[in-house]
């Protein structure tokens, strides 16, 4: 990633980072990424000193950029060792990627409104250069079957109760998957592992995203 060196939400930036601690992340290398990722750049500008507080903000279309701690919680979830593959869907603003980037072998982070996907390709590619994201735009219900298996799976959009089972195919074997589901207004955070044949599926407590729009997600 280019050195952005010093702002003026360093100290901001860290007190973001103390408080998801004190909120329950404890994985030190999750941390790490938070303080290395600089959230100001993946807001709109007039949000931009309300970037570091521990709450969603809009970035358009109808979308929004997820709170801290929710992205902090399903990455650390994911229990990234460092070699994965990991597909991302919904890349939104492109700030779950970049801390994924960091975490990780590679991100394939998919995105169904193209100009979302061009503005996220322009920080995380071009401002920030990370090198270990490739971003696509497409129907993310249909996951990426030309690059699977994935080791991890994160969907940062609201599933019906069915998860796609698009997704499920493309999973590793001793795979991951983190999924938000229910109606489209709020959602239960969904871990599931695969185990050769079988899936086993665990609950992380309820959560609201927007909703994964797609043939196998919620109509639009």
């Amino acid at each position: 990633m280019k050195d952005i060196g010093k702002t003026r939400f360093d100290s901001e930036r860290k007190q973001m980072v103390l408080e998801l601690g004190r909120k329950g992340i404890t994985d030190q290398k999750v941390l790490d990424a938070f303080l290395r990722v600089p959230r100001h750049v993946f807001v709109e500008d007039a949000f931009q000193d309300r970037a570091y507080g521990d709450h969603p903000l809009p970035i358009g279309l109808g979308q929004t950029i997820s709170q801290p701690y929710m992205v902090a919680l399903m990455t650390q979830i994911l229990q990234l060792s460092g070699t994965e593959r990991v597909m991302e869907i919904g890349t939104g603003s492109g700030y779950q990627a970049a801390i994924l980037s960091g975490l990780v072998e590679k991100v394939y982070s998919v995105e169904r409104i193209k100009k979302l996907s061009e503005r996220a390709e322009d920080i995380l590619l071009h401002k920030l250069r990370y090198r270990n994201i490739i971003l696509i735009v497409s129907d993310g219900s249909y996951g990426l079957s030309q690059y699977a298996p994935f080791d991890r799976i994160i969907v940062t959009a609201g599933s019906p109760p069915d998860v796609p089972k698009a997704l499920l195919s493309q999973l590793a074997d001793g795979g991951r998957l983190v999924i938000p589901k229910g109606d489209r207004y709020i959602q239960t955070l969904t871990v599931i592992d695969k185990k050769g044949d079988e899936f086993i599926t665990s609950y992380e407590g309820g959560c609201v995203f927007v909703p994964l729009i797609g043939k196998y997600g919620w109509n639009e």
